[in-house]
């Protein structure tokens, strides 16, 4: 009887074979859900109104909130900016409108003309949403400026007004606050506008300024629209610089980092050219492993007062720098201008 030798070579191959098959399928599949998963709405991506300002915010429900402010149609200015709504979603592609949640008729101590409700913010501490917005207290609207605070125990509805910060007598241009909660949790509150910035710690309460307001440094060229958040232990404020094309403002979103929450501040670049408006206003939040950029434009009127906000996702380098953003949905308009 001649012996018999048994491969058992070839089984181990086929099965090697098998596993590497459906590793890479797996691979595969995860990468398409992966591709699935980053896709966003086409820009802009609230079309129902005209909205501005965006400040956008992931809270513990996860999903990704935004509060920007809005503007009316037919337009007169920013003058006639009177209402405040909610959008949400928790895939970046279908967004929901929670409604209105504030207008300048709710402010005990506003003008009575109303209007001149613009860029707002939103933070959550101690069990409550705290909203923060700009409004003049009297006629002279830009002598007059407050940052209102509403409260609510949620966080797209139910909003009361509280009063106002207290920032002292210098009232000019104390527009676009924004509020940043560190990691060991203090707050600092933040306004920019009139080309000047200033920054200082919040108490405890969301509602008091516990440190003297400062101005920043460092910062080229400010303008307005600050917003502060933090990567990998760098602070980032971004803003609109005053850059002009022509007779007509095109600003642009500019950026500066600090290894303190409150500066000295150092001189980055521009992330976001014009969007054609006249001017520029956004925010950055990571959600879901990808940072996103907020702004808006004009693409849905053509008119820098009535406008619509976007996103688009925004990296980085690895030194922390930002990649300058790619605008999405622009180009598809400006084909579709030409064609008719």
């Amino acid at each position: 009887m001649k012996n018999f030798k048994v491969n058992t070579k070839r089984p181990i191959c086929i099965w090697m074979k098998y596993i590497m098959l459906m590793c890479c399928n797996s691979l595969v599949l995860g990468c398409k859900m992966q591709k699935a998963t980053e896709k966003t709405a086409e820009n802009p991506f609230i079309r129902n109104m005209y909205t501005a300002d965006p400040s956008a915010h992931v809270w513990k429900d996860g999903r990704l909130y935004v509060y920007p402010s809005h503007d009316v149609d037919p337009p007169r200015g920013c003058d006639l900016m009177d209402q405040y709504h909610v959008f949400s979603t928790d895939d970046m592609v279908q967004w929901k409108d929670h409604g209105e949640i504030l207008r300048a008729s709710q402010v005990p101590w506003g003008r009575k003309e109303g209007g001149f409700m613009w860029a707002p913010d939103c933070a959550y501490k101690n069990g409550m949403y705290y909203f923060y917005f700009p409004h003049p207290s009297g006629t002279q609207w830009n002598k007059t400026w407050k940052v209102g605070i509403a409260i609510s125990k949620k966080l797209a509805s139910d909003f009361k007004v509280v009063g106002y910060l207290e920032l002292g007598d210098d009232n000019y241009a104390m527009i676009d606050p924004c509020v940043f909660i560190d990691e060991d949790g203090q707050a600092y509150f933040y306004y920019g506008g009139g080309e000047r910035c200033a920054g200082g710690k919040l108490k405890d309460n969301m509602s008091e300024i516990a440190s003297p307001m400062i101005f920043m440094e460092g910062l080229k060229d400010f303008h307005e629209a600050t917003w502060v958040f933090k990567r990998k232990g760098i602070y980032y404020l971004t803003y609109a610089d005053n850059h002009r094309q022509g007779n007509k403002g095109a600003n642009r979103l500019s950026y500066a980092t600090s290894t303190k929450p409150l500066g000295p501040w150092t001189y980055r670049g521009v992330y976001l050219d014009s969007t054609g408006c006249d001017t520029s206003h956004g925010s950055v939040v990571e959600y879901k492993g990808q940072w996103y950029a907020f702004y808006h434009n004009s693409i849905l009127s053509g008119r820098g007062n009535l406008r619509s906000i976007a996103v688009d996702k925004l990296n980085f380098n690895k030194d922390g720098t930002i990649q300058k953003i790619t605008q999405t949905g622009i180009v598809q308009r400006q084909v579709e201008d030409k064609k008719n």
